[in-house]
Parts: C-alpha cells; structure tokens; sequence
C-alpha cells in the first residue's frame, strides 16, 4: 500500500482485502483504516463495502433494500461456479434469510413464536444442564478445547431439542452444518464446491426424512408447529418449511459457537475484564453485549440496492450488491468514542452494536444466543477461576463473515 507524504493511504489504493497477510488473524486493523479513507467502496472481490457505523445503521433498517439474490447485476460467487461448470442451486432460497416481504413478514412471523423472551427465559434450566454436562467430564482433566468441549456441542443441542429433530445423526449433522456455512462466504475455493454441495444434499436429505417423521409424531415444539403452518395451506409451503429448518440449524447453530469462542477468546487477552467479571457476576448481560460488538461472530451483512442512491459521497447504482461490515461499524469511535477499540464490560453504548443486524431482518434468534452465552461464559468464568490459555495462538477458522475460533485451549 502506497501512502502520500502525510502518510494516509488514498482511496484509490485501499480496499477489503481478506487476502492481506494476517487479515482473519485480526482484520479490525484493515477495517480502521477503510473507515478512515475510504468508508464506501467497491472492493477488490466484488461487492461495495460499507464500514461506518451510521451507513451501516441506515442500511440494516431501510426498508427499499433487498436481500433477494435475483435484483443483483452480478453476485460474488456468481462467477465462480460458472468458472467451475457448476449450476447454480436454489435449496435455501426461501429461508426468511434470503427474502424480502411480504413472504418475509409471513414466514418470520411464524417462526418468531418460538424465541420470544419468554420462550427463552423457560429454556435456561435445560441450557444450564447442558452446560453442566459439557463441564463435567473436563474438570477432573483440569483443561479443554472451548470449542469442541463447549461451544459446540451447545447450541446445536438446544436448536435440535428446540425443533425436536430426532436424536440420531446428530455428530454427521454439526459436520454437514459446519461445512454448508461456507455457502455464506464472498470467497469460496473451487476444491470446496463438491464438499460444500454435498453437505447441503446431506442435510436437506435428513431435514426432509425428519419432517417425514415429525408429520407422523407431532409434539410440541417449533418443527410441529411449522408442519402445521405448512398443512394450514396457504402459511408455509413445503419449500418454505424445509428451508426455515436448514436455516435455523445453520443460524441457530454456527453464530452462537462464535459469540462463545470470541467472547471467551476476548476475555482471556484481557485479564482485568476477566477479573471484573468475576467480582462482579450481575455484569454478565452487558458483558456478552461488549462482547458481541468487540469481536462480531457475524462480520457482515449484506444487501442490494433497488434504486440508485447516495451513500457518504458515493454514488451506488440499482443492482449494486452491498456488504455492511459489522466488525467496523462495532469499533466505529464516532459511534463508542475514543476508546472503540477496547474491551470494557461495563461500556454503557454495548447494546448499540450491529451484530445481529438490523431492521426486518434482524437475528431471529439474538435473544436465545444471548442466553446461551450468558450461561456458558458466566458458568465457565464461576466455575473455574482459574482459567487461563493454554497458549495464545487460537486457530482462526478463515472466514469473513462468520468469523471464529475452530480451537481454543485453556487451562482449567
């Protein structure tokens, strides 16, 4: 990067770039300084990216933006598979994630019945339990992999008890989830399609047999209350029911290992926080708010434009496919102040973070990752008060949207 004689890059010689050296390490570097000169620009893998926290804010909630691939002029993975002699796939195109209103307002209203706080509020005695169980076999080793120990297995336990998906195949299903996840990456390899494909054929396949299944033992859970939407007729259609259930496996299960693991993470590289946590237990709503924006588990979202429209300066045309990086728009100090870039569990303007979006689509789910995360940090932080890295070198999982940890050890 070429700097003029003040020593501050142009725009023309910057722009997101997660192939610079250390970039899924730490991108919060790379995403200061794109807030700094070059806030709204179109980057070097595709679509414009926008890193403020006011543009970002604007953009969430605005309500003539589209999420619907099809008003794209050109989509980032478009080219790929057209250089791999792939066809294109339509599985998931109608989760709530991929679609605009009025089916939008029509399917999430269905499915929001299911994570209401009052919902969630009733599930932390199973979410304890859960947790417990995942602590009690690690402590006699005094050490543990966060993620595979913890973060994991968490989450899916509670998306699939929450649905009343069948007990079986629940190790392949994390797998087949972990690598379908790859489909919301601007960046894709070409070797990863066949796998990436696979898994998705893999877990539709037992989403269908499962639905099958519930159809014939229905009970009281949020999978028998979409079959019944479904049969209602003119509510869910069977694409739409089965593709509401990939999402909120994918969703319900991939943000949430990330929003342990970096808070966690974070934590750990900041042990006066940590220690405040400790003294002070009654901190641990706001602490997973700071938490959430230090180190977003989702980093961007997207949108495309359907009307020309100006944004800090720039001129974006219809069709423009847009990506909001919440990881910028977290540490923006026009929005936190001058210390934006600390962690500080007691910041007042914690809840004000993006990470799970904005508007109509915002996350369905952030009530019940909220509550995930407060029991499994603040249990992992009560319970051993020891707790320290095993090393600081955690192995980043390389993705630009869901970023996190694929391991994290600790000394217990």
């Amino acid at each position: 990067m070429v700097h003029d004689e003040a020593g501050t890059a142009s725009i023309a010689e910057i722009g997101l770039n997660p192939f610079a050296p250390g970039f899924f390490d730490d991108p919060y570097a790379q995403y200061r300084a794109l807030r700094s000169v070059a806030p709204v620009h179109q980057s070097p893998i595709g679509p414009w990216t926008v890193t403020r926290y006011e543009d970002c804010s604007r953009l969430l909630r605005d309500p003539t933006l589209s999420v619907e691939e099809q008003h794209a002029t050109a989509m980032p993975r478009s080219v790929l598979l057209e250089a791999a002699g792939i066809e294109r796939r339509a599985r998931g195109s109608r989760a709530i994630l991929n679609i605009d209103p009025p089916d939008h307002t029509r399917i999430r209203r269905l499915a929001q019945q299911a994570f209401t706080p009052r919902r969630v509020e009733a599930l932390l005695p199973r979410v304890q339990a859960l947790v417990d169980e995942s602590l009690d076999p690690v402590e006699p080793t005094g050490a543990m992999d966060v993620i595979a120990d913890l973060a994991f297995p968490l989450p899916f336990a509670v998306i699939s008890e929450m649905l009343g998906m069948p007990e079986h195949d629940r190790d392949e299903l994390r797998a087949w989830s972990h690598t379908l996840v790859k489909t919301l990456e601007p960046i894709v390899v070409p070797e990863e399609l066949p796998a990436i494909f696979e898994a998705g054929d893999h877990i539709i396949e037992h989403v269908e047999a499962a639905i099958e299944w519930k159809r014939r033992q229905p009970a009281d859970d949020l999978l028998s209350a979409l079959i019944a939407a479904e049969e209602a007729g003119d509510r869910l259609s069977p694409d739409e029911l089965r593709d509401q259930v990939v999402l909120l496996y994918l969703a319900g299960h991939e943000t949430t290992v990330n929003l342990i693991g970096n808070g966690t993470l974070a934590l750990l590289r900041h042990p006066d926080q940590l220690q405040a946590l400790r003294d002070d237990p009654d901190l641990i709503g706001n602490a997973i708010e700071e938490l959430l924006r230090y180190d977003s588990p989702v980093q961007f979202s997207r949108r495309i434009v359907l009307q020309d429209l100006e944004l800090s300066g720039e001129h974006v045309e219809a069709g423009t496919f847009l990506f909001t990086c919440l990881g910028a728009a977290n540490r923006d100090p026009e929005h936190f102040g001058p210390t934006a870039e600390q962690l500080d569990l007691r910041r007042r303007e914690a809840p004000h973070h993006v990470s799970f979006g904005g508007g109509i689509h915002h996350c369905l789910g952030a009530v019940l990752a909220r509550a995930e995360a407060r029991v499994a940090i603040g249990t992992l932080v009560r319970r051993f008060p020891a707790l320290a890295p095993r090393d600081d070198t955690p192995r980043w999982n390389g993705r630009m949207v869901l970023r996190g940890v694929d391991e994290l050890a600790v000394t217990l």
